[in-house]
């Protein structure tokens, strides 16, 4: 049976890396599973879920300076779409091998005054072991910084689990500094939600963008530079 999780894991690597996937990990989800707004008769037929990551355009990041660009709205849909695209296409990959599949959508809030959607990608991606949980209250990886965007895939097909990094932001505040209405504080739990939604309101009155979507913090956290 491990040899099947080591095999299986590496081939599902290997589809979707082939698919133009930037990052790729496998939680074992059955401490959080509680925490999904998701049929629980359903939800009790999985325990990992699949965790894909897209990494976003530096140059389109690059134009944000204190509010998010049309530009950088776009981009922000492609980029869900073609992670919905190639998550639909991995679960019928799996599916044919005979097991269960649950996509889940890179960008579906339910509840935007709490910013909860079906389950919590960036939780995932750190069991997963793509990153950490920043100080900007989002994942952070050690190469990508928080330029990208995630989708996951629940499943009960036998898999090896990757394991959550031991990595964190460190002596790096470029996201505190970032932040137009101080919402980023030394402590990623002190993260001030309300502060956040209330901006991303505001950008979205002014018209610049058509969804509650920011982008300062994500240009500032880049990653490690080569």
């Amino acid at each position: 049976m491990k040899m099947n999780k080591n095999k299986n894991y590496l081939s599902l690597k290997k589809f979707c890396q082939d698919l133009g996937i930037d990052l790729f990990g496998i939680a074992d989800i059955n401490k959080i599973k509680k925490d999904f707004a998701i049929s629980g008769s359903l939800l009790e037929k999985f325990d990992k879920a699949v965790c894909l990551g897209l990494s976003l355009s530096k140059g389109i990041l690059e134009e944000i300076e204190y509010a998010p660009t049309r530009l950088y709205f776009h981009h922000y849909r492609t980029a869900n779409a073609l992670l919905d695209q190639i998550a639909f296409k991995v679960s019928n990959y799996i599916q044919k091998k005979g097991f269960l599949t649950l996509p889940i959508p890179a960008s579906q809030i339910i509840d935007w005054q709490n910013q909860k959607a079906h389950l919590s990608h960036k939780k995932i991606g750190y069991l997963a072991g793509l990153g950490w949980i920043g100080r900007n209250n989002l994942l952070v990886n050690e190469t990508l910084g928080s330029q990208f965007r995630l989708a996951s895939i629940l499943t009960d097909m036998p898999l090896k689990t990757d394991k959550p990094t031991k990595e964190a932001c460190g002596d790096c505040r470029l996201c505190i500094e970032s932040c137009p209405v101080n919402a980023i504080k030394e402590n990623p739990v002190d993260f001030d939600h309300l502060k956040c939604f209330e901006k991303l309101k505001e950008f979205q009155k002014q018209r610049l963008v058509d969804q509650y979507i920011c982008g300062v913090c994500v240009k500032a956290c880049c990653g490690k530079k080569e």
